[in-house]
């Protein structure tokens, strides 16, 4: 060995220890059991066992399994048993160590998570990346057995996120996509408040790095001003608050960049017209565990004497905490320079909660047991009977999972009194199923608050609803369009799916009848004639409107099985060959093997005008243009499909089929033009409409394709349709129409019929 080769592995041996011994130091000053011979232990048989191994960034590979163990400990705060497994988990995955190995060495518990733990690892990193949608499935079934799978599952991909740089373009939209896919909003869920905006945060980071710095300068910039704006409005506060004699603290809270741009792009606003960047939370101690609910009450009745709250704002996350277990009193004050300002109430126990989800639970509860585990439980048990009837489509399962996953909740009342939780938007179907799936199966409407609504009646906090039913209702196919909750959905899909093969199975018998009454055999010739007769794809849908009696066999159906084939038909048997032949011809991806292309996914691919035109296709989901944040994803017939970064499909191909991304590059300068939607909005007057026309087409000399305005009320609203040539176009216009009088709001949008909420 050289000198060279002995002083690498000194550092790398320094560094190691150093790490470990980090950990341990970190552990110590928690308040769990200190077990530190058996996280030692765990420690050394994970470093021996991926000794010489390197992650991609060059550093030793055991330094990912602690920085994982060391997430799991100081930032969701669990024991050593977790921090055991968390540095174990990679260890039966990637070396000839088994579960059974963990097991004799550890002992059941801590095998049992690093099984679950290794059972849901995909390879993310390596080239076995496989559907996410699938690991996802054995992810949320390993809770069931122990909730500390997920959450060291996602302290892994914290340190994944954390440490994204070294991979490459391709790797990095395909895992900061499925983060925010999959991991933030099942964070969130889990109560993980921290981890979600942190994950959130990188994801936005990697996939739109420009935006991200842009945002993170425009709040260094504007940094001072809030610091001002803080103490200004909380000097009040403090007063007041040092009168009632309770130890607080208080804290500005800062928007995350992500949450900003999200608003942006949602709102169709910029950086400047977003007015809750600065929010004020303050955190308090109770007089003692009984008095913790009032004293938040006390503070919010103190604090609204000094300013005025806002009559419609008021959120009450105590007396019903939210399904993760949050708990705050939210109220948006009046400042004394006319700003409103959110303020949250919470005590030190509702804010270790806030930060560190249901393992903040384990702090408080000995024993566990806390109704906050229960509504863990309920959401489990939910999630487990979408499992148990599975989405033959895993992208549907996804979809149908965060239905669930990301929603707000409201709170809604039976017609005895008992309290329900539901998912923001739901309707009276949702409620019905939520309660048992007769009643939801069988349900004809609904009275809320005692008067007839609907079942697509959406449900707001404190509603109380009564369902009711009729034994002759059936589930009817456009329920789905109104159901939003996971479970409603899954059960929707479920009864039709099992309803439609009722049919198919009547009518296989009614045809299998008419064909021998008729001397016919059942084969595939006969099922393809009938099937060209009525204008249908397949077998299923030929046997399930037999069935549902919507096509009935007769003479229509006997002439075409028995006809004789004579000249003419003869005739058209040809041309319809001739015809397929041409097809062929011009369109050899619907039916000829798709030819594969040279792809080096290392590389970036780079959009020229040349290739743009011959081989990639623009995506009509959201229609990007070069300057967009963008990324190739390579269908199943080859062909490569550009897709924006934030568009909704690319989120879940990201997710589902991340193995096909590429990365792209714009290459085009001003060679070729796009269509591109703009919005506007402002006060009608006389001549505005010859103004914007002006500044589009004699001083930008933009073409304009579409043109639609409609006034009302003296408020008029705009959409047109441009060829620009990439993103710096679309900004020169919109900066060029906001500086008219008239105009207060230009977008750009997605479609020309987008409605567009203020």
């Amino acid at each position: 060995m050289t000198d060279d080769q002995l002083t690498q592995e000194q550092a790398d041996e320094k560094l190691i220890d150093n790490a470990f011994q980090e950990l341990l130091d970190r552990y110590l000053e928690s308040k769990h059991r200190k077990k530190v011979e058996i996280i030692t232990k765990a420690f050394n048989f994970a470093r021996q066992a991926h000794k010489g191994v390197r992650r991609r960034s060059g550093e030793p590979y055991i330094l990912h399994p602690i920085a994982v163990a060391r997430i799991a400990c100081c930032e969701i705060g669990l024991g050593s048993t977790s921090i055991c497994a968390a540095l174990l988990h990679d260890v039966v995955e990637d070396t000839d160590y088994t579960v059974e190995d963990i097991e004799n060495l550890f002992g059941p518990k801590i095998a049992q998570i690093v099984d679950g733990l290794t059972k849901i690892s995909g390879g993310i990193f390596g080239d076995r990346a496989s559907a996410q949608a699938e690991n996802f499935k054995k992810l949320l079934l390993t809770m069931n057995d122990d909730i500390r799978v997920i959450l060291i599952k996602i302290a892994d991909r914290l340190h994944n996120m954390r440490t994204l740089g070294s991979m490459l373009p391709s790797k990095q939209y395909k895992i900061a996509g499925e983060t925010l896919y999959i991991y933030a909003p099942l964070a969130n869920r889990l109560g993980l408040n921290r981890i979600k905006t942190e994950l959130e945060d990188l994801s936005f980071k990697y996939e739109h790095p420009e935006t991200y710095q842009e945002i993170e300068d425009k709040l260094k910039a504007t940094q001072a001003e809030r610091e001002t704006v803080f103490e200004e409005f909380t000097a009040p506060i403090r007063e007041q608050l040092d009168k009632m004699g309770l130890p607080y603290r208080i804290l500005a809270r800062v928007k995350s960049p992500y949450s900003i741009w999200n608003k942006m792009q949602n709102k169709h606003i910029t950086f400047e017209e977003i007015y809750d960047i600065l929010a004020v939370r303050i955190i308090f101690t109770p007089r003692n565990e009984e008095e913790e609910l009032n004293d938040c009450f006390n503070i919010y009745v103190a604090i609204s004497k000094i300013y005025k709250p806002h009559p419609d704002r008021l959120r009450d996350w105590v007396s019903h905490p939210k399904a993760n277990g949050y708990q705050a009193l939210h109220v948006t004050l009046m400042s004394n320079k006319g700003q409103w300002i959110e303020v949250q109430i919470r005590s030190e126990r509702m804010n270790d909660v806030a930060e560190q989800g249901f393992a903040a639970h384990w702090k408080y509860k000995e024993g566990g047991g806390s109704e906050d585990e229960g509504e863990l439980s309920k959401w489990l048990k939910t999630i487990k009977e979408i499992l148990d009837d599975p989405q033959p489509d895993a992208l549907d399962f996804l979809d149908t999972i965060k239905l669930n996953l990301f929603a707000s909740e409201i709170f809604v009342f039976t017609p005895k009194g008992e309290i329900k939780t539901m998912p923001q938007n739901a309707t009276a179907l949702d409620f019905a199923f939520s309660i048992h799936t007769f009643l939801g199966s069988h349900c004809i409407g609904a009275k809320v608050n005692h008067k007839l609504v609907p079942l697509s009646h959406k449900l707001q906090s404190g509603d109380q609803v009564e369902i009711l039913t009729s034994k002759s209702q059936k589930v009817q196919p456009s329920w789905i369009n109104f159901a939003t909750t996971a479970k409603a959905k899954a059960k929707i899909q479920s009864i039709l799916k099992r309803e439609k093969k009722e049919f198919q199975m009547q009518g296989e018998d009614i045809l299998s009848d008419f064909l021998k009454k008729e001397g016919l055999d059942y084969n595939d010739q006969n099922i393809q004639k009938l099937c060209s007769l009525h204008n249908l794809k397949s077998a299923d849908e030929l046997t399930y409107k037999i069935g549902q009696k919507s096509i009935v066999l007769g003479d229509l159906e006997r002439n075409e099985l028995k006809e004789k084939p004579t000249g003419t038909s003869w005739k058209k048997y040809i041309s319809f060959a001739f015809g397929n032949i041409i097809s062929k011809q011009t369109t050899p991806s619907s039916t000829q093997a798709p030819q594969p292309l040279n792809i080096d996914k290392k590389k970036i691919v780079k959009l020229t005008p040349d290739e743009l035109q011959k081989n990639y296709i623009i995506a009509d989901c959201c229609k990007p243009i070069p300057g967009d944040d963008v990324l190739g994803y390579i269908d199943d017939n080859n062909r490569i499909i550009i897709h924006k970064r934030q568009c909704p499909i690319a989120s879940q191909l990201k997710t589902s089929f991340g193995n096909r991304l590429l990365a792209v590059q714009w290459e085009i300068g001003k060679a070729l033009n796009f269509p591109v939607n703009v919005y506007i909005k402002g006060i009608d007057g006389i001549g505005v409409l010859n103004q914007v026309t002006q500044i589009i087409s004699q001083q930008l000399n933009v073409n304009i394709h579409k043109l639609n305005i409609e006034s009302n009320d003296g408020i008029f609203e705009g959409r047109i349709q441009l060829f620009v040539h990439d993103v710096d176009d679309v900004n020169t216009i919109c900066a060029n129409l906001k500086k008219l009088e008239n105009i207060n709001k230009v977008t750009r949008i997605e479609n020309f019929d987008d409605q567009i909420t203020d």
